[in-house]
């Protein structure tokens, strides 16, 4: 059996206007609405409200806008510079050749695979293996010649064959080896011939030192043969 408490389901729901009363807010009685919440006295709904920008940074953006700018414009401008005068130098038959032999110590521009044609690679192979065979040769008659000179054979070939040294490994490269290393790559009938020419004379001068005539120096100053330095070695003397 109900109360006569209980709310009529069929009595309809008290309205409620919330901004009736400013200054207060009604009570909900049987209302199912909450009662709002006070809002603070400084709060307020100002969406007009500026925010100050300082001109001086926007100003500094654009200038460092238009510096980047320019930058880039600079950089693109050298590149078709660049990329101008590597066309002209391939019209003209010119190499810029970029340092990459020894690899712990480039010195000299030196790239058999990718710049001589497949057909010749061998032979170039094989001359840059007899121009490392120089230096080779040359170090080993350094080798010989001090220990000749301490021996007490003397010193003057000790010095000549400083001279062959420094003078005998970067003289065969300019000589003959990159006239070939050209030659091959080009294909031209010129620096072929320069090659041969200076590979004879280069022949020659082998041929010369390792007989060593009393011509310029006596006997055995020009060259230092093998047989006569492995005689000064200390086992021999036993």
């Amino acid at each position: 059996m109900g109360s006569r408490y209980d709310a009529n389901p069929f009595e309809p729901e008290e309205e409620v206007n919330p901004f009736s009363h400013p200054g207060s807010v009604p009570s909900a009685g049987g209302s199912r609405l909450s009662p709002l919440p006070p809002e603070p006295a400084d709060f307020s709904y100002d969406r007009g409200a500026t925010v100050d920008i300082p001109l001086g940074t926007a100003k500094d953006f654009k200038k460092k806008e238009r510096e980047l700018e320019a930058k880039e414009a600079e950089l693109k401008r050298r590149e078709q510079e660049l990329k101008r005068r590597e066309e002209a130098a391939a019209r003209a038959g010119i190499v810029l050749e970029e340092k990459n032999w020894p690899p712990f110590f480039p010195i000299i521009h030196h790239d058999i695979t990718r710049e001589i044609p497949t057909h010749l690679q061998r032979l170039q192979y094989t001359a840059f293996a007899t121009w490392l065979g120089i230096i080779l040769c040359l170090a080993w008659n350094f080798v010989a010649v001090t220990i000749a000179w301490i021996r007490g054979y003397g010193v003057k070939i000790w010095f000549l064959a400083i001279i062959y040294a420094l003078a005998g490994c970067p003289g065969a490269y300019v000589l003959w080896y990159r006239p070939l290393y050209r030659a091959m790559r080009t294909e031209s009938a010129i620096k072929f011939g320069r090659f041969f020419l200076f590979y004879l004379l280069h022949i020659g001068f082998c041929v010369f030192a390792a007989v060593a005539p009393p011509v310029v120096f006596k006997g055995k100053s020009l060259a230092f043969s093998t047989l006569l330095a492995l005689s000064y070695l200390p086992w021999n003397h036993l």
